[in-house]
């Protein structure tokens, strides 16, 4: 369905950055930031961070995380078929694996029917087409749920190697590293509650000790990629710096969220909607069909919610940020049995697919900067 509607599109496509009219599907799943995967792919990361007049960082390839083109120019040194062809190929592979360990991850909570329907609508979601894209999504995807399965299942040592290669896929350490903070928080909680002697007992339990190994390896594998780029540049600040060269101002915790609101509706209804947007996260976080996700994924769910919050700067590619969320998908199928009510989520679901890729992904002059980023 999603490749229907990508061909469809590309034989939209007006001249772009990228190339001519109607460029071929080929071509079209290789635009915005494909380019840069690929620029990683061909040259690697700079030595130097590239600067403009006023010495400001200008976007670079080192907020793209290497595993992913990587993994591309491995098969490209095996097979010798390029980018054009194994950036793909990659892209589709991953994102099939994905759909087999989230079905697995869903039915340590549901039974069939209901894993299938949650797999389902993770595949048609409106963000979808970015699983077949040369984008890292679907290899996060990928990894993060079979990190969450492992810890889901309690086998900590075996999600280390998972979850560090998940680090070197897109950024999503730091929001795991507080996932498993809070698993380890609850664990020790539960121990005191058992009478006295309890920290004495939570340090002897292997199964304590592996989550706190785990919990101190993701924090330090949150923090490689950058540490990398200071060592590769020189500067400390070079992924940080690279990351905010695409906003054009400092890293500012939660303010961007005020920011965006506050230039939309004014000072005042823009901290009402940032309110109510917090609230709502959170009445979501208790409502019924999320808390049966079980800790693992209500407990992700909550930490990538926070992360967002902290340091993500809302603009057109939220959408496509959210996908990390797609244990929400089982909540939303878990809302009702009814068939209708499944279908309709479904056929909704595509609708605001070709939505995205007619609106975000195909290139128009909507502005004098250029199209909104996808």
């Amino acid at each position: 369905m999603s490749s229907a509607v990508l061909v469809w599109a590309a034989g939209q496509q007006g001249p772009s950055p990228w190339g001519g009219a109607d460029p071929g599907y080929g071509a079209f799943v290789n635009y915005w930031d494909s380019g840069w995967y690929q620029q990683v792919f061909d040259k690697g990361y700079p030595d130097v961070l590239p600067r403009n007049a006023d010495g400001m960082v200008v976007p670079n390839q080192w907020a793209f995380y290497p595993l992913f083109p990587g993994l591309v120019k491995l098969i490209d040194l095996i097979t010798g078929i390029g980018w054009g062809a194994a950036a793909p190929i990659v892209a589709v592979v991953a994102g099939f694996a994905a759909s087999l360990v989230i079905y697995r991850l869903f039915r340590l909570r549901v039974n069939h029917p209901d894993a299938l329907w949650g797999v389902g609508l993770i595949a048609v979601s409106p963000v979808s087409p970015i699983l077949q894209i040369p984008y890292a999504e679907s290899l996060h995807l990928l990894l993060l749920a079979s990190s969450l399965y492992l810890v889901a299942r309690r086998r900590y040592l075996t999600a280390l190697p998972v979850v560090l290669a998940m680090c070197f896929t897109r950024p999503a350490g730091v929001p795991f590293a507080v996932l498993l903070a809070g698993l380890l928080l609850s664990e020790l909680w539960l121990e005191s509650r058992r009478g006295t002697g309890w920290l004495r007992r939570a340090a002897s339990d292997p199964a304590t000790i592996r989550l706190a190994g785990l919990t101190a390896g993701t924090g330090i594998g949150a923090l490689a990629w950058p540490v990398a780029a200071w060592a590769s540049t020189g500067d400390f600040s070079a992924y940080v710096d690279t990351e905010t060269a695409w906003r054009e101002e400092e890293l500012s915790p939660f303010t961007p969220w005020l920011a965006v609101a506050s230039s939309y509706f004014g000072p005042v209804l823009g901290a009402g909607a940032v309110a109510v947007l917090a609230v709502g996260c959170v009445l979501l976080l208790r409502s019924g069909p999320v808390r049966r996700l079980g800790t693992a994924m209500w407990c992700w769910c909550a930490a990538y919610l926070l992360y967002l919050a902290a340091f993500w700067n809302p603009q057109t590619s939220t959408f496509r940020i959210l996908l990390p969320l797609f244990p929400l998908a089982l909540s939303a199928v878990l809302l009702s049995r009814a068939r209708r009510y499944r279908w309709a989520l479904v056929m909704l679901s595509v609708l605001l697919q070709v939505v995205w890729v007619a609106w975000l992904w195909t290139w128009s002059p909507s502005t004098p900067e250029g199209d909104y980023p996808p």
